[in-house]
């Protein structure tokens, strides 16, 4: 994993003077300012960035000790705290909000002497699948710039594969994390439920979120996530489990061979050709390479977006009744989207007929059943393959019901119920009339086994 790795080349750079903090972050700056106007990923640069830079600089003169990110420069999605900056949700609800504290991930980012350079777009209030729905502005997919770069953390995988930021944060609820790392051809992991404190973070849904991150590496991802794990005294559903050095524990995977896991229930879901050859192939070369293919059935796992979206309409619904203009920008109802409005108004529908039990109660029991098949699958198998999305990201200004996009979201809605990790490598794609457009592999493993993942996501990622 370490071979090849752009985010290692450089820490070693900048940590051995080759290269300045100050520098890196400029080279980083001078890139948004030319070419943000095209792609529309940066909300707000933080104008301290370049400072902070020069302070890590004297430090490493005075040889100090240096942190784990020393000098990499980190993009947040703009529903994640940051003290100063701006956290809108790219909403005009709260476009005037300044963070007040840091959220958990940023106070480790900034301990590990990690540069935030600023807050980019995303669907509004985390509520979308491709980038579209923004009150700022859709993002552009710089790998296709036709077509969505997916959501709802589009800016931050849209960050990383513009070239603007060394790693991008973003939060993931039903996929918001794997779906732009698939379209915009970066690496991006989901953590397991309960892995990584959410403190700081406007939730979408309380029960399925999580915050992860984005890098054009594997690398990069393994070297973030061995250091925002633990428990949060912040953050009540943080586990006190084991937090292993993911970038260590995964050095040497040249001579393993692995148990790899492929749902049936998954088959016929894709809609596109193109997909289906992308991962058959990848299969295929797994296959050949003397590792083990394992057809799994989840036989609840179609279930799945039936269960996600009453959950999360209920939970949005609750989330937001703070934002009613007392003490936070304007109410919601009256400035929001209608994606917002749509699941804010699906979210009390399901809150009156609550009573009864009618919706909420029995999609957490489907919630509960999905993750016990899971947890009998990965007694069978190191990790689950599967694809990310199942069809290609589309041309902007294609309508698509509501439907369609909710369906867009079927093969990572399971991890969220599941509380399972999931990653994305995205290192192949198809020609289509406009050009080049990427196409991900999914990778999934039991709740807590990151470790795993990210052999499964290193394995994948050998075979470009």
């Amino acid at each position: 994993m370490i071979q090849n790795s752009q985010i290692c080349q450089k820490l070693e750079d900048l940590k051995a003077g080759k290269l300045t903090c100050e520098e890196n972050v400029k080279d980083f700056l001078a890139n948004i300012e030319k070419n943000n106007k095209n792609y529309n990923i940066f909300l707000e640069v933080n104008k301290n960035a370049s400072e902070y830079a020069r302070i890590l600089d004297k430090k490493r003169e005075n040889n100090k000790k240096l942190g784990s990110f020393y000098g990499l420069v980190f993009a947040l999605k703009s529903n994640i705290s940051v003290k100063g900056l701006t956290i809108s949700c790219a909403s005009k609800t709260l476009e005037n909000y300044k963070g007040t504290y840091d959220a958990d991930i940023v106070r480790i980012i900034k301990e590990e002497d990690g540069i935030i350079v600023g807050m980019v777009n995303c669907d509004e209030f985390a509520s979308g699948f491709s980038g579209e729905t923004s009150y700022f502005g859709k993002t552009v997919n710089p790998v296709s710039v036709k077509r969505v770069p997916g959501g709802s953390s589009s800016g931050s995988a849209a960050a990383v594969a513009a070239n603007m930021c060394d790693i991008a944060m973003g939060s993931d609820t039903g996929g918001s994390i794997r779906n732009p790392a698939s379209h915009c051809g970066v690496v991006g992991v989901k953590p397991s439920y309960g892995r990584v404190s959410r403190y700081g973070l406007i939730d979408l849904s309380m029960s399925l979120d999580q915050i992860g991150p984005f890098a054009n590496d594997v690398y990069g991802c393994a070297l973030v996530m061995s250091k925002i794990s633990g428990f949060s005294e912040n953050d009540s559903v943080t586990a006190q489990v084991e937090v292993v050095d993911f970038v260590e524990k995964n050095l040497d995977i040249v001579d393993k061979r692995y148990k790899i896991g492929v749902i049936k229930e998954f088959e016929g879901l894709v809609s596109d050709k193109k997909i289906v050859d992308v991962f058959n192939k990848k299969i295929e070369k797994l296959r050949n390479s003397g590792h083990k293919i394992v057809e799994l059935s989840i036989e609840n796992i179609e279930l799945g977006v039936q269960a996600y979206y009453p959950i999360v309409y209920t939970e949005f619904y609750s989330g937001t009744r703070k934002f009613d203009s007392v003490k936070y920008g304007s109410k919601i109802e009256d400035s929001a989207g209608k994606e917002v409005l749509r699941r804010i108004l699906g979210g009390e529908e399901i809150s009156r007929s609550e009573y009864g039990g009618a919706y909420y109660k029995k999609a957490l029991r489907v919630k509960e059943i999905i993750e016990e098949q899971f947890s009998n699958a990965f007694k069978e198998v190191d990790f689950i393959l599967s694809p990310v999305t199942p069809k290609l990201p589309h041309k902007f200004g294609e309508e698509l019901t509501p439907e369609e996009s909710y369906a867009y979201d079927a093969f990572t809605i399971p991890a969220n119920l599941a509380g399972i990790c999931g990653g994305v490598v995205s290192n192949d794609f198809v020609e289509e009339d406009d050009g080049k457009v990427m196409v991900g592999v999914q990778i999934l493993a039991d709740k807590f086994r990151e470790d795993l993942m990210f052999e499964g996501m290193s394995l994948i990622d050998s075979f470009k």
